[in-house]
């Protein structure tokens, strides 16, 4: 075995380098426990053995075996010394001749015992001739046995034999000690704790124990290397220092250092990184590892920890500010000792959080950056806070700070559930002016804004947008767009979005051909209105009673009675029955044309229901009573609307309004269409018109 690989680096040095002493004290125990025996004899048995090459290796490697050995061997290791060397070569003598005994004695089986030992006291003594010289050194180095002129080939290769062994379980033995060392190191066992802690347990933790203390081991010693070359440098460096000063007595003193020309420069993996912005991004680095991992808050007790308790209980009106400037003075506090308060606060009392966060914000130790006046309109845009929101803008912009993309995001979602869609649109174009490519949520925030603002146009370009980016609406979205579309009568934006659907493709529900019909319906197409009712049906849906009111409603456009009728008794067949949508369309209906007795009828029924007539029903009525110059039910109707004059729209005043006049309830119209005033409504020429050629022809009402 190569000594390079010995646990003890030094073994063979100190065996190399053993003074005479040893070897003759060696000598001296093996001679006396010995019977005499002739030199000669000895000696001829060593230059003629019988052939060794063909040993079977009988070999004890543990430490416990060199108790068993004979007097020769105790003699050997008898004498202790506190001297390292001495203590190592002792050792490699003792199971040096140990090995060689068996090794003779299976060879020279008809020899007694005192020949076999003068055999071993002549080798030992040639062994620590060859240590005395260094030969050891060289001959237990070499992968080969290097032949003796004293002992025969076969006989110096069992020596060398032996020497390798000898110096293998050494290693082992130390390896063995030094692992004892370091499976219980401090590292190693805790390592095993938490493996215990997760459920490691038997042979699997056992071997895990091992694996790490000779991870520990391997990196001790890589470690001594260092500090062994290291050394081994400086004593090289302080021969040179020496050499260097000598030289220097015979030369002149400089007066200053030559000045170095140029940068230092060095990369790595093609990095220059004596560039300055590395210094730059470092301090960067520094900067986000603060933020991301801060440090901990400090302690609180005593008085502070009152006042803290103080400000936790404070209520919703309570003015905080001098509570916060007591516990400043007492804290000193730190961004992390702000931030544990305030999560405190939001946790305990969120009623007092966002006052506190707001005085908070002016506060130098906090260290405020955009992110926390982004946190504080976020807060107040969830309460739809507009007042806050815009106050706490106009501080952060006295303060130096721009908003950036993220609160602009925030002030679009704010504007657009409020339904101020002039200020949204102005958030929603500085963020493209920033850059910002709008997302999805931005995109429906704007949409539903311009949707509820009654402009769906606006919201329609905005899809067309995302579809050329290849951002897919959601079907709420579209049915949002078809739904607008359809209550204000716009039969092409509704198709437009119908075929967008298609091609989207989304599904076709109850609600996509309901809202065509009231579309188609409502701008007095009432075939295209028929055709999807059809298509509806034939594609599964049952027909309900709100879109079976769109489509007779569509037949009321066009004055088509019979149609409306025949689709009714159709409906009723397959099992349909008319509900109050139904009913109010009729009602409307029939009453336009005056059949008052068909109309009552119609009333019976939704009587039946047991559901209270819509506002609709009583302005069909109204209408229809006053046409028909009916005064006592004309004026029930008109009583029951001004109850509910506040569900009134400027369509149905007007529509009251001019049928009273038709009438000839001049008074009543009047007194309507100052309640329509009063409520902000202006009346359109027509219905002035109308009025005041009322007042001018008609003849009075007779008196109660």
């Amino acid at each position: 075995m190569n000594l390079k690989h010995l646990i003890f680096r030094k073994s063979i040095n100190h065996i190399s380098k053993l003074s005479p002493k040893p070897a003759s004290t060696i000598s001296a125990a093996i001679s006396t426990s010995l019977h005499p025996i002739s030199s000669v004899q000895s000696s001829a048995y060593i230059k003629n053995p019988k052939p060794i090459s063909p040993f079977i290796r009988r070999i004890h490697l543990t430490r416990e075996t060199k108790l068993s050995y004979t007097s020769v061997e105790a003699n050997v290791v008898s004498s202790d010394s506190e001297d390292e060397d001495d203590g190592t070569t002792k050792e490699f003598l003792s199971r040096f001749v140990w090995i060689m005994r068996g090794k003779l004695s299976e060879v020279y089986t008809d020899c007694d015992k005192e020949t076999i030992n003068g055999m071993l006291l002549v080798i030992v003594e040639k062994v620590v001739e060859e240590m005395e010289k260094g030969g050891i050194q060289r001959m237990v180095g070499s992968k080969v046995a290097i032949p003796s002129q004293d002992f025969s080939e076969d006989l110096w290769k069992t020596v060398w034999e032996a020497s390798n062994m000898v110096l293998e379980d050494m290693e082992k033995a130390s390896k063995k000690e030094r692992m004892k060392q370091f499976l219980q190191a401090e590292e190693v066992k805790e390592k095993c704790r938490f493996a215990g802690e997760v459920g490691i347990r038997g042979d699997l933790l056992r071997e895990l124990r091992f694996k790490w203390a000779k991870e520990k081991m391997e990196e001790n010693d890589f470690y001594e290397s260092l500090q062994r070359f290291r050394s081994g440098k400086q004593e090289k460096g302080g021969n040179v220092l020496k050499e260097q000063a000598v030289a220097a007595e015979d030369t002149p003193a400089i007066a200053s250092l030559p000045k170095r020309k140029g940068k230092i420069k060095y990369k790595i993996y093609g990095l220059d990184l004596s560039d300055p912005k590395w210094a730059e991004v470092a301090d960067k680095i520094h900067e986000k590892e603060e933020m991301l991992w801060p440090l901990e808050p400090k302690p609180i007790s005593g008085k502070c920890k009152l006042v803290m308790d103080k400000i936790l209980s404070l209520k919703k009106e309570d003015d905080p500010s001098q509570l916060l400037a007591e516990w400043i003075q007492l804290l000193q506090p730190t961004r992390v000792d702000w931030i544990t308060l305030l999560d405190k606060l939001e946790r305990k009392n969120p009623g007092i959080h966002l006052k506190v966060m707001e005085l908070v914000l002016g506060e130098e130790s906090f260290q405020t950056n955009v992110r926390d006046y982004t946190k504080l309109i976020d807060a107040y845009a969830k309460e739809d806070r507009v007042e806050d929101v815009e106050r706490i803008l106009r501080k952060m912009v006295e303060n130096g700070m721009m908003p950036d993309s993220l609160t602009i995001t925030v002030l679009v979602h704010m504007y657009s559930k409020v339904g101020n869609v002039a200020r949204a649109n102005d958030a929603f174009e500085s963020l493209r002016n920033y850059g910002f490519q709008p997302d999805t949520k931005i995109y429906n925030s704007m949409m539903m804004a311009y949707i509820n603002a009654g402009e769906p146009r606006q919201g329609e370009q905005l899809l067309r947008e995302m579809e050329t980016r290849d951002i897919k609406p959601s079907e709420e979205i579209y049915m949002a767009l078809l739904r607008s579309y359809a209550r204000r009568g716009d039969a092409v934006g509704a198709g437009r979005i119908a075929n967008s659907m298609q091609f989207a493709g989304f599904q076709h529900n109850l609600e996509y051909f309901a809202l065509l019909v009231e579309a188609y319906g409502q701008a007095g197409d009432c075939d295209q209105a028929r055709s999807n009712f059809d298509n509806m049906i034939k594609l599964g849906h049952k027909p309900d009673d709100k879109c079976t009111a769109n489509m007779i409603a569509a037949y009321e456009k066009k004055n088509l009675l019979d149609k409306a009728l025949n689709l009714l008794l159709e409906l009723e067949k397959d099992g349909f029955e008319p509900g109050i949508e139904t009913y109010t369309v009729l009602v409307d209906w029939l009453g336009r044309l005056r059949l008052v007795d068909e109309t009552e009828k119609l009333l019976d029924k939704i009587a039946e229901l047991g559901e209270v007539p819509p506002l609709k029903v009583h302005v069909s009525l109204c209408d229809m009573y006053s046409r028909a110059k009916s005064e006592k039910k004309a004026l029930q109707a008109v009583g029951v609307l001004e109850a509910r004059k506040d569900e009134l729209g400027p369509n149905e005043f007007e529509r009251i309004i001019t049928a009273l006049c038709a009438g000839g309830f001049v008074q009543d119209a009047q007194r309507i269409l100052q309640l329509m005033e009063a409520k902000g409504f202006a009346a359109s020429e027509q219905v002035k018109f109308s009025l005041s050629s009322s007042q001018v022809f008609s003849q009075k009402r007779p008196k109660k």
